[in-house]
């Protein structure tokens, strides 16, 4: 089975970035709605799809441009686009954003 959990990183702050809205879309163009947590991390995608999630290629959204121009007051990326493709019984995939004003990186972590 097939699961999935996001981490939101401010690295200029250095801190969790909390209250990160996040759409993911499925292969079939299905999407399902959440927000980042007080310690920037979303995990409730599961409660979303009780038998995991199916191979394929999905997009993450993180909708950004709040949280940067409240801590920061400005903000390049409005939101970030990270597609990546889950295998068939692969395990469980995270997909960590570290975000700052002006860049992002991401990572198949753990």
């Amino acid at each position: 089975m097939n699961t999935l959990s996001s981490h939101v990183l401010d690295t200029t702050l250095g801190k969790p970035a909390q209250g990160i809205p996040l759409t993911l879309t499925h292969p079939n163009g299905h999407t399902v709605e959440g927000i980042t947590n007080d310690d920037g991390r979303f995990n409730g995608w599961v409660e979303n799809s009780a038998s995991g999630f199916a191979p394929g290629i999905y997009t993450l959204r993180f909708h950004c441009q709040q949280f940067l121009k409240d801590n920061h007051g400005k903000c390049f990326y409005p939101h970030i686009d990270i597609t990546f493709e889950l295998e068939e019984q692969g395990g469980h995939y995270h997909v960590p954003l570290l975000i700052s004003p002006f860049g992002f990186s991401s990572y198949r972590g753990s």
